[in-house]
């Protein structure tokens, strides 16, 4: 490996607003190790949602900051007390701390797994974060099983593209929305038994889903949309469902009465959030390691990214939310 360097290139944010607060600087200090940590020279990095939050000031963080948690990348050096990695190792990592968005980053040893062959630091960079999200909310939030009926909202997006690949490989039945003709498509690809436009009123969705369904409605609905879909949400739930809203990409959702879930259908209401499920060293061992797994398997496939220049995230932020891209959004790393 060569040598690190003092000072490396990112993207700083001195203040929180909209995307044009997304600077690139070549004079940002290289991340010096502590304690269980290795330092990783990045070379491709995703761009998610939440990274958007902290970027606008929606999820608190101290300023100046760089955002982002996911990335692959080479390890260029080691903290003397972690062991299990060395340098010149290809890694993932996805790491609460942020900061990925840069040349380098230092990384606890804990939220990166060493990449076998056959799954690249791009695949590792593309799946991590919205990976085992998805891995996540199909074990955890709402145990899928291959009787369910499943709603999948922006089932052309990030997550909705993954958790409709693994929903898919348990065998049960998908009823996904997206906003174009073209992701409607795209999620058919992905492994959505029925799609309904997302940009249809709302009580023709719930009409059409009822349906589909036969009056059963759905036993599990996973909604990355949040605000404008969470009151479709409630109506298209099945008896004894789970209605899980993860994500806030039309708003955060409302206070919520909770005599809504009674009304006959007794349901189940989670928020949760994936750092929350991987608090413990094992849990991100475990859930990291079925997700390569599904990668090697070709279970979660990735066909559809699109790849900027780190330099450029300003676009990449744009792009996601104006709902003008599908599936994975990534940032190259100049080496």
């Amino acid at each position: 490996m060569a040598s690190v360097p003092k000072a490396m290139g990112g993207i700083l944010i001195e203040k929180t607003g909209d995307s044009s607060v997304l600077q690139w600087k070549t004079d940002i200090p290289v991340p010096e190790l502590a304690d269980g940590q290795i330092l990783v020279k990045n070379e491709w990095v995703g761009v998610n949602y939440i990274d958007t939050y902290f970027r606008a000031g929606l999820y608190k963080a101290p300023l100046p900051m760089i955002t982002g948690a996911e990335a692959g990348g080479i390890v260029a050096a080691v903290h003397e007390s972690v062991c299990g990695f060395k340098p010149g190792d290809r890694v993932g990592y996805l790491d609460p701390a942020r900061g990925a968005y840069a040349q380098y980053k230092a990384v606890a040893a804990s939220k990166a797994i060493t990449l076998p062959e056959g799954v690249t630091t791009h695949t590792a960079a593309a799946s991590l974060l919205q990976g085992l999200t998805a891995l996540t909310l199909i074990r955890e939030a709402h145990h899928v099983k291959p009787t369910d009926w499943i709603l999948v909202t922006a089932a052309a997006g990030g997550v909705g593209s993954i958790l409709c690949e693994m929903i898919s490989s348990v065998g049960a039945k998908i009823i996904g929305t997206a906003g174009t003709p073209e992701k409607m498509e795209q999620a058919r690809k992905n492994g959505a038994n029925y799609v309904i436009s997302s940009r249809d009123p709302p009580e023709k969705i719930v009409s059409e889903i009822m349906k589909i369904t036969g009056g059963h409605g759905c036993d599990g609905i996973f909604d990355g949309v949040g605000k404008a879909t969470f009151d479709i949400d409630i109506e298209v739930a099945a008896r004894k469902a789970t209605v899980c809203t993860y994500g806030n990409a039309s708003g955060l959702v409302p206070p919520v009465d909770v005599m809504r879930l009674a009304g006959g259908k007794n349901l189940k209401l989670c928020r949760p959030t994936l750092f929350a499920y991987l608090a413990e060293p094992e849990e991100f061992e475990q859930y990291s390691t079925e997700l390569i797994d599904m990668l090697k398997k070709g279970i979660v496939k990735l066909a559809n990214t699109t790849d900027y220049k780190l330099e450029d995230a300003k676009s990449a932020h744009d792009d996601l939310e104006g709902r003008k891209s599908t599936g994975k959004l990534l940032l190259q790393v100049p080496q």
